[in-house]
């Protein structure tokens, strides 16, 4: 599979990941020997990029990844997060104290059964611990062999380039699809200015550009059914872009999903995205996006459709955590 790099201090990956969230977090159930399937078959195909994180489940998914990489660690390139503060009922708030990167990266190291973390995000900024004092804790982790590169998640421009004066940033992992592309504006500008790879996550616009989401038959513990644009009215104005995609994918003998990859794809060769599944069939069908070449004219029908989107992405409360 190509290979891609991020950021300019040696870090390559697969030109897809595989984001892991799904397997155990957020998108209702799971099932686990289908979800290490899923992760095995990644390798199998090239897929050397695994994303997880600390607050998925929380802890479960980094234990799964972690199982999954029993005996199979060789050249796989392992990406977790770190950043929010727990309590007994759930997430209550950031955490991004130097004693809290440290903490959790030997914790999510026990938990994945490695002994380094190849790529340790900061997944949401603490507005009340300057960014400097973060990254100086990571940058820490880095020499003591603890973690090899250094991300963060969800920044804005301002923030990573105080972040990146600490400490080489190799990755920047924020929102970006078809149908989100605030990042264009001041973000994206920034990454390649400073050098810095772009990690898109939920390329896919959480499984609504694939045009197989029914909002109406969510189940209770899938956490879209909070999120504004799959509200039933911001849904039913939103399927005029699937509509598009799908369109776009017939032409291509293509599926919409492997179509709105091949956009994503299409941005850079500094752009890795990570789709997420818990399944083995769709995760051999989004990589098959690798092989498909919009042509000039598909590209303009798609450009423009992230201005049709209805609703944000997250709700207010969660909103408060990213930067623009």
């Amino acid at each position: 599979m190509e290979q891609r790099k991020l950021g300019s201090q040696g870090l390559s990956v697969s030109a897809m990941g595989l984001g892991c969230m799904g397997m155990t977090y957020a998108y209702g159930t799971a099932n686990e020997s289908e979800a290490i399937a899923t992760i095995h078959r990644a390798l199998e195909l090239g897929v050397n990029f695994l994303d997880t994180a600390e607050v998925y489940g929380p802890y479960t998914n980094e234990r799964l990844v972690g199982r999954a990489l029993q005996g199979r660690r060789e050249g796989v390139v392992v990406a977790t997060k770190f950043g929010f503060r727990f309590g007994d009922d759930g997430v209550h708030g950031v955490n991004g104290t130097p004693e809290n990167v440290r903490r959790v990266a030997h914790e999510s190291l026990e938990r994945l059964g490695i002994d380094t973390i190849d790529l340790y995000y900061q997944h949401r900024r603490d507005p009340a611990v300057p960014i400097e004092e973060t990254i100086g804790a990571m940058k820490e982790l880095v020499r003591e062999g603890k973690v090899r590169f250094l991300g963060l998640s969800e920044v804005s421009a301002e923030t990573l380039r105080r972040a990146n004066a600490v400490h080489p940033i190799s990755a920047l992992q924020s929102e970006y699809s078809l149908w989100e592309r605030q990042v264009e504006k001041n973000i994206l500008p920034a990454v390649r200015e400073l050098g810095i790879g772009f990690v898109p996550y939920s390329p896919l616009g959480r499984g609504f550009l694939t045009g197989t989401i029914n909002v109406n038959a969510l189940g209770d513990n899938d956490a879209r059914k909070n999120h504004p644009r799959f509200s039933a009215e911001n849904a039913e104005k939103n399927q005029r872009i699937v509509d598009v995609v799908r369109r776009v994918a017939q032409e291509c003998s293509a599926t919409p999903a492997q179509v709105a990859l091949a956009w994503v794809l299409s941005r850079g060769s500094d752009v890795v995205p990570i789709p997420g599944t818990k399944r083995v069939r769709y995760l051999e069908e989004n990589i098959g996006a690798l092989e498909i070449q919009l042509t000039p004219e598909q590209l303009s029908a798609l450009e423009r459709l992230h201005q049709q989107t209805r609703g944000e992405r997250y709700t207010p409360e969660m909103m408060k955590l990213v930067e623009r």
